[in-house]
C-alpha cells in the first residue's frame, strides 16, 4: 500500500491500514485539512469536487462532501468530470476551492485528493505546506448541527467546459467541419468517454469510432497514454480508415496523438504542434514547458521570434513561468497544454480543439505534419541508490564534471551540449535519480543518458 502527501495533494492506493494507503479515514483527515484551510484564508464556505471514473471515486467522493459539509462548507458536486472541467468551474461559480478526485494517470487502485486554490488553480507549495500541518495536527472545529453545510449536484459544466472551448478564436470549428475527419478515441474507461465525444461532435466531427469510452474506471489498459499502452488504437489506426487517432488519460488534462497509419505522434510533440499553431496565428509569443521537454518547443519558438523558458518539472512550477514570462502557450512534455486565453490548467479539450484547427488549415496528414518539426528523441532512465545515499551530493558531483557546459539547477541538474541535454532529478519519495536525456536520434540519447551513469557509479565507487 502506498500513501504520497505532496503540495498538490494526496494520493494513494485503496485500502489498507490508516497512514499507509488512502484508506476512509485519510480521505476524510485531509478533505478536513483542505477544507480548514479555504475556510481560514479565503472566508468562503463554498467548494467545488468532481472525478473521474475510477471504482473508488463514488466512496471517496461521499465522504470528502459529507466532511466539507461537517465543516460548515457547501459543497457543489460536479459528479464525473474532468480536472480542467473542474478547475474552470471553481471561478465561474465563485468558490473558495477545489478538489478533484482522480489519480490521473495511474491504475485504478489508486485515487488522489488534488487541490486547487479559489481562481482554480493548484495550490502552491507554502499553501500545501500549510494543508500537511494542519493535516498533522489534527484540530478541526467541525459545525454544530444546524450550521452544516449544504450539499447539491451540477451536471452542466462538461458543456460549459465545451463551449468555453468553442468560443475561443483561434479554434475553427467551421474549418474542422469542412475537414470531415475521421477519429478513433480512446478515453481509457473514464471521464473522457463522456467529455472527449462532447467536444467532436460540437466541433463538427461525424465519424468517431470509440475504444474503451464506457465510464466504468475499470481501466481497459495501463492508463497512462504511452506508445506501450495504446496498442488497441495503434491497430485500428494501421487499417487504414482514419485520419487521426485521440487519446486522454483518466482525469483529461493529458492528450496523445496518433497518425494515420497507428505511428505515435509522440506525447511530446502534441504541445510542440499546437505552439506553433498559436504562435503562428499570434504572430509570434512566449512559451514554456518543463525542464524534461523537448528542445523542439524551444525550436519552434524562437524560429517565430518569440522567447522559450524552462520552469521546473509539475504544473504549479510552469504556470509560474508561464506567468512571469507573459507565455502565451505553455505546458509539459507529457502532453499537457495550458492554454492561458482559457485558463492556467492543463486541458486535453482545448488541446484537442486548437490541434484539430491547425491540422485542417494546414492541409497535411498527420504524419506529414509531425515530419514538419525538428526530431529529438528522449531516452528516460533512472538509477537506483541506497537509502544511505546522499543523493544532493551526487548531483554535486555530476554538476563538477560539467562545469564547462551550461547548466540549469532550479530543478536538479540540466546539462546542455549544443542543441542536447541530460536533465537529473532525484525522486521525492525513493532513492532514485531520474535522467532523461535528448539528441536527434534514439541511440545518441542513450549514449549520452549512459555516460551520465556511468559518472555517477564512478562517483559512487570513488566514495566506498
Amino acid at each position: 500500500m502506498a500513501l504520497i502527501k505532496s503540495i498538490s495533494g494526496i494520493r494513494g492506493t485503496i485500502g489498507g491500514v490508516a497512514g499507509d494507503g488512502l484508506t476512509p479515514i485519510d480521505v476524510v483527515k485531509y478533505a478536513a485539512a483542505f477544507g480548514t484551510w479555504v475556510l481560514d484564508t479565503t472566508q468562503n464556505n463554498t467548494i467545488i469536487i468532481g472525478r473521474d471514473a475510477r471504482i473508488s471515486g463514488e466512496m471517496v467522493s461521499k465522504l470528502v462532501a459529507a466532511t466539507l459539509q461537517g465543516l460548515g462548507i457547501h459543497v457543489i458536486d460536479l459528479g464525473l468530470s474532468t480536472t480542467p472541467t473542474v478547475e474552470l468551474a471553481v471561478p465561474a461559480k465563485k468558490a473558495g476551492g477545489g478538489i478533484i478526485l482522480t489519480a490521473s494517470h495511474n491504475p485504478k487502485q489508486w485515487n488522489a485528493l488534488k487541490l486547487l486554490n479559489n481562481i482554480g488553480e493548484f495550490i502552491s507549495d507554502q499553501d500545501g505546506q500549510q494543508v500537511l500541518a494542519l493535516a498533522d495536527a489534527e484540530q478541526f472545529n467541525f459545525a454544530p448541527v444546524n450550521k452544516l453545510g449544504q450539499y447539491s449536484t451540477d451536471s452542466s459544466f462538461l458543456k460549459k467546459h465545451v463551449k468555453a472551448v468553442l468560443a475561443l478564436p483561434l479554434v475553427d470549428a467551421e474549418a474542422i467541419r469542412a475537414k470531415n475527419f475521421r477519429v478513433v478515441i480512446d478515453c481509457v474507461n473514464s471521464s473522457g468517454g463522456l467529455a472527449v465525444p462532447l467536444l467532436l461532435e460540437a466541433l463538427g466531427v461525424e465519424k468517431i469510432e470509440k475504444l474503451h469510452c464506457e465510464p466504468t474506471g475499470d481501466f481497459a489498459h495501463n492508463p497512462e497514454p504511452l506508445p506501450e499502452n495504446l496498442r488497441d488504437i495503434a491497430r485500428v489506426l494501421e487499417k487504414g480508415s482514419y485520419d487521426l487517432g485521440i487519446v486522454v488519460d483518466p482525469d483529461v488534462d493529458r492528450l496523445a496523438l496518433v497518425s494515420e497509419n497507428g505511428e505515435m505522434f509522440g506525447e511530446e510533440y502534441t504541445l510542440v504542434a499546437v505552439a506553433d499553431y498559436v504562435l503562428k496565428q499570434s504572430g509570434g509569443g512566449n512559451t514554456v514547458s518543463n525542464l524534461s521537454s523537448t528542445r523542439a518547443l524551444r525550436d519552434v519558438t524562437e524560429r517565430l521570434g518569440g522567447n522559450y523558458a524552462a520552469a521546473a518539472v509539475g504544473e504549479v512550477n510552469v504556470v509560474n513561468m508561464m506567468k512571469q514570462t507573459n507565455a502565451i502557450i505553455g505546458g509539459e512534455g507529457n502532453g499537457g497544454i495550458i492554454f492561458p486565453e482559457l485558463h492556467y490548467g492543463r486541458d486535453a479539450l482545448v488541446g484537442i480543439a486548437l490541434f484539430l484547427t491547425h491540422l485542417a488549415k494546414s492541409g497535411l496528414t498527420m504524419t506529414r505534419l509531425r515530419a514538419s518539426y525538428p526530431n529529438y528523441h528522449i531516452s528516460k532512465n533512472k538509477i537506483e541508490l541506497t537509502p544511505d545515499i546522499n543523493t544532493d551530493k551526487i548531483l554535486e558531483q555530476v554538476q563538477k564534471r560539467y562545469a564547462k557546459q551550461p547548466i540549469n539547477t532550479i530543478d536538479g541538474v540540466k546539462i546542455e551540449f549544443d542543441k542536447e541535454w541530460v536533465h537529473l532529478r532525484k525522486s521525492n519519495t525513493e532513492p532514485i535519480i531520474r535522467i532523461y536525456a535528448e539528441s536527434d536520434s534514439n541511440a545518441t540519447a542513450d549514449h549520452l543518458a549512459n555516460k551520465i551513469i556511468g559518472d555517477i557509479k564512478e562517483i559512487l565507487s570513488a566514495k566506498a
